[in-house]
């Protein structure tokens, strides 16, 4: 049942909506009936739609789940039966259905709504999320906890067919059927990447096989059958084959699920009867759902990839100003990856790109094109992503793996076990290395300098700017060997950039102002900031590029000149850089008072990346406030060393 509107627009005024502002809880929303819950999809849609324009954010997901979101929270009684939506992406209507309408302004902003379901910002989140699979353990987990204390309640996890790629989600899917728990999966195929089978034919047995009647009979024969193995055998496969003709469930039903469907996700009366009669059965059950991700916007239903997220739209004035034309933009960091990573391409045909469904974030659409036999999207599975270059490795190719810091987390055991130890020519380029802004901690960086640096035979580079970043991707792909190079988020300063692929030399820094009194030891995309406090104190500041291997005599040199170190990281500081040259220093029995700098022991929130690091107090002010009272207190130490 398609809707009997399509938004070419984002509405630029609010929209009016008498149902939806009768909503602030989900019983309010059980207390509709009718048309008046058709009504209210169509309300939510619009508002969504308005909303969204206003803050940004996680755009065609949400729309792809509207009626779904509605009915759901019809059907069970959240939260107390429990709901999980699996990455979070598409939680939008969910939010502005249980009491956080009015807070729709805030989303992904400092101090205000997260981007994602977060346990701590309302009881109807019942999981905290933003990587993707996990959503069917923690449903488990519920329905085991709901089983233990013998509460009734309901578990339901929502999971998209692109989370489906991903191998945790069907180690779950094994677990909760041998289990036999009381559980709803719901597939959202979003895509079409399992069935097109969606029609009046499917939609019957859908609701056949969820039927009451159907499964009363299933369980009976089941019961009969019991004394009599090869019948009840022949009965299982029986059904299965029939099962087979009609769904593509064979796979599920052979895990342990009751499959169902699949059925159409937009048709709200459809998925309220669904739903009701899957509420009243035992054992795992799977709804496959199909919808359309952007459903009620014609663009984003074109491009759902593009409209995945969208920008705050900025108001149209009534009289245009004339055009200006724009300075040239600089490249992002992944454009200076993906640019180096065709040029790499092209002088050695060993080079080869792979990313866990990152194409687009990566920058490696380019190169996807022009070499698409040397490139591998291995859909959200990180870990295979890193023992396939692995293997690849073994047999004489370059393989780069271009991969989101926060992600590469998902993948740390086969990082040691099958790269490092075996001591494989594997290059991880990191992206969003640090703090990444309005998506928060769950997608943050910031960690990778502390897990990498631990790691045998890993080698660790941070480049301070866009120039630096191409030279040293070229350095780690020349090593032999484990290399990463780690890069933030968006643009750099403007840096220019050399067309020649040109490596440095390993573990060597550089010194790029000269001062007195207080040295500055930076690791990574913070030298701006650097710079500008150096200014201001004299002080001299390094461009260490490595944290692994340090360059040790820079270290010696700026020990031996220097009455104070600074390291300088948007990392951890637990195990991260600064603690390297600690560490460093230690094990050569030098006293040298070192101020560590980076992202403190607790989760940063989300908010703009620029308003997060003057919170973590990594912006020039705060660089040059701790270090001016480190410094004061450590003249004073010196001071009273010397009346001493």
């Amino acid at each position: 049942m398609h809707e009997p509107y399509t938004f070419q627009e984002i509405p630029s005024q609010r929209p009016n909506t008498p149902l939806l502002d009768r909503i602030d809880t989900p019983v309010q929303l059980r207390e509709l009936h009718g048309d008046q819950l058709t009504q209210l999809a169509r309300e939510l849609r619009a508002f969504l739609l308005w909303s969204v324009g206003q803050t940004g954010g996680h755009f065609g997901a949400g729309l792809g789940v509207l009626e779904l979101t509605v009915a759901l929270h019809y059907v069970f009684n959240t939260p107390e039966d429990r709901l999980v939506w699996d990455v979070g992406h598409q939680a939008y209507p969910h939010k502005i259905l249980t009491g956080r309408r009015n807070r729709m302004d805030t989303i992904r902003r400092q101090g205000g709504l997260a981007g994602f379901p977060k346990r701590a910002e309302s009881e109807f989140d019942t999981f905290g999320v933003g990587h993707s699979s996990t959503s069917i353990s923690a449903a488990l987990g519920m329905a085991i906890a709901s089983r233990m204390q013998n509460t009734g309640r309901k578990s339901i996890a929502v999971i998209g067919d692109g989370a489906m790629t991903a191998g945790m989600a069907f180690e779950a899917l094994n677990h909760a059927g041998h289990l036999r728990a009381d559980m709803l999966v719901i597939l959202n195929d979003n895509d079409m990447s399992i069935s097109r089978n969606v029609g009046g034919l499917n939609n019957y047995f859908a609701k056949l096989l969820a039927s009451r009647t159907y499964n009363q009979v299933r369980d009976s024969s089941k019961r009969v059958l019991q004394g009599t193995p090869n019948l009840m055998a022949l009965a299982r496969k029986t059904e299965e084959h029939f099962k087979g003709m009609i769904s593509p469930g064979t796979l599920f039903e052979e895990l342990g699920f009751n499959y169902i469907g699949p059925i159409d996700g937009h048709d709200l009366p459809l998925l309220l009867e669904t739903l009701e009669n899957i509420r009243e059965l035992d054992g795992p059950q799977f709804l496959h759902v199909v919808t359309t991700k952007g459903r009620g916007f014609a663009p984003a239903e074109a491009d759902p990839i593009g409209y995945h997220a969208i920008n705050k739209i900025e108001p149209v004035p009534p009289t245009r100003p004339e055009p200006v034309r724009p300075a040239p933009s600089k490249p992002k960091y992944a454009n200076v990856f993906g640019q180096w990573l065709c040029d790499a391409a092209e002088a050695d045909e060993r080079v080869v790109g792979i990313t866990p469904a990152m194409c687009e974030g990566s920058d490696l659409l380019a190169f996807s094109k022009r070499f698409p036999d040397r490139y591998f999207d291995v859909a959200i599975a990180e870990q295979h992503s890193v023992t396939l270059a692995a293997g690849l490795a073994c047999d004489g190719a370059k393989p780069v793996v271009a991969i989101y810091s926060t992600f590469l987390q998902r993948a740390y055991d086969q990082l040691i076990h099958d790269v490092a130890i075996q001591n494989l020519d594997v290059l991880f380029a990191i992206d969003r290395a640090g703090l990444v802004g309005e998506d928060g901690p769950t997608h943050a960086g910031a960690f990778d300098i502390s897990y990498l640096r631990c790691v045998p035979n890993m080698v660790v580079m941070t480049p301070s700017d866009e120039n630096e970043t191409r030279q040293l991707l070229h350095t780690g792909m020349l090593h032999n060997g484990p290399a990463s190079v780690r890069y933030p988020r968006g643009t750099g300063p403007g840096a220019d950039i050399e067309p020649e692929l040109a490596p440095l030399p390993i573990g060597r820094g550089r010194r790029v102002r000269e001062g007195s009194g207080i040295a500055i030891l930076n690791f990574g995309a913070l030298m701006t900031s650097a710079l500008e406090a150096a200014a201001a104190l004299d002080a001299t500041v390094a461009d260490m590029r490595f944290v692994k291997p340090l360059d040790e005599e820079l270290i010696l040199a700026l020990a031996e000149k220097h009455d104070l170190l600074v390291t300088l990281e948007e990392n951890a500081i637990a195990g991260g850089a600064g603690s390297a040259v600690t560490e460093f220093l230690n094990s050569r029995n030098l006293l040298q008072p070192v101020l560590q700098l980076g992202l403190p022991d607790t989760f940063v929130d989300h908010g703009k990346h620029g308003q997060l690091l003057k919170e973590v107090g990594l912006d020039a002010e705060g660089i040059l406030q701790s270090i001016r009272n480190r410094w004061e207190h450590t003249q004073r130490t010196d001071l009273l060393a010397a009346v001493k």
